[in-house]
């Protein structure tokens, strides 16, 4: 079956994600728009993957639970799992690479943690916006110890990609999928052999994905999602 997708949007949490970017919009947005598979992967965090999973799973849209993760090397890699319990389980360690910097709302925006009714439960103290303590290769480890699957995010982009921070994709890391950024032009021959996604990276709602992409799968569930981003 085909399943249109939008794998890769940030809520409220993420500095730059705009502050309507709420739990209950990001899924009503992503219903009007026919979307079946969707993703919040905000930086350095999950925080609200769980309430846009529940939302979602009431509207028959299924949810990947995943986050966008800048590592040492300011690559933007997406990371996502079959489970919450996965991510949750992925994160407090990950968590321990944090460099916990103070966050400046006033220069880059609050970090809004919020709940199902979209009300705001916290704000997240520390900036999302900064790298990791994880180099690339050492991430990819992290995430397939914990049974997901790692993503080079927009990687024919000029920053904070694989191509313009590292030059290569390390042969060790076992990368199968790739991300590739609609708004510029893809280097020939370079990803031809890997699996192909193009998201919206929506920071706002009008941004979210229409339903153009999508991935041949046997059956709506994470499992199905992950065999076919694993090239299986």
């Amino acid at each position: 079956m085909k399943l249109y997708y939008d794998l890769h949007m940030h809520s409220c949490l993420s500095p730059c994600g705009d502050e309507t970017m709420t739990p209950n919009n990001i899924v009503n947005m992503s219903a009007l728009k026919g979307l079946d598979i969707i993703a919040v992967t905000d930086h350095n965090h999950c925080g609200n993957v769980a309430p846009v999973c529940e939302l979602a799973n009431a509207q028959g849209i299924l949810c990947i639970p995943g986050m966008e993760v800048q590592t040492r090397e300011e690559v933007h890699v997406l990371c996502y799992f079959e489970t919450l319990e996965h991510m949750q389980a992925f994160f407090e360690i990950f968590d321990t690479y944090r460099l916990c910097l103070p966050n400046r709302p006033d220069y880059f925006g609050e970090q809004y943690l919020m709940d199902t009714t979209d009300s705001i439960i916290d704000t997240y103290a520390y900036t999302l916006i900064t790298s990791m303590d994880l180099s690339f290769e050492a991430l990819i480890a992290l995430v397939k110890q914990h049974g997901g699957i790692a993503i080079p995010a927009h990687v024919n982009k000029g920053s904070n990609s694989i191509l313009a921070n590292l030059g290569f994709m390390p042969k060790s890391a076992d990368i199968r999928t790739v991300e590739i950024y609609k708004g510029a032009p893809l280097p020939p021959g370079i990803f031809d052999h890997y699996v192909q996604l193009f998201n919206s990276d929506a920071h706002a709602l009008a941004a979210i994905s229409e339903p153009e992409y999508y991935l041949e799968v046997d059956e709506k569930t994470a499992a199905a999602v992950f065999k076919c981003l694993r090239g299986a």
